[in-house]
């Protein structure tokens, strides 16, 4: 495990640590499977923060945790994590999240 990476909270697939998001969505926009999204958070400098709204979906590829240029994801190992198949209907959703300019698809209109 490297140094930068913080210990899992439990048995799932990807998770935040949000006192170092900055909410800048580069993962969201990143992931193929539609797991993450932003929602409203007025506390935030942006107004927004990541949420992992779909965690069941992970296929596990880690574009996310590879993207984010403040180590604030991360993605379980693969030993460590049984990750789901990226289905067609994990493929919509990740359009519809683009469509939805990164915002969950929980928060349509609210950022």
């Amino acid at each position: 495990m490297s140094k930068f990476r913080t210990q899992n909270p439990g048995n799932q697939p990807v998770w935040v640590n949000t006192s170092n998001c900055k909410a800048c969505d580069i993962c969201v926009s990143v992931c193929p499977s539609g797991v993450l999204g932003m929602v409203y958070e007025p506390t935030s400098t942006l107004g927004a923060m990541i949420s992992i709204q779909h965690p069941e979906a992970c296929i596990g590829c880690m574009e996310c945790e590879l993207a984010c240029p403040d180590f604030a994801i991360f993605v379980a190992e693969k030993g460590e994590f049984k990750f789901a198949k990226l289905t067609d209907e994990s493929k919509t959703r990740q359009a519809a999240v683009v469509a939805n300019k990164y915002r969950s698809l929980s928060e349509k209109g609210a950022i």
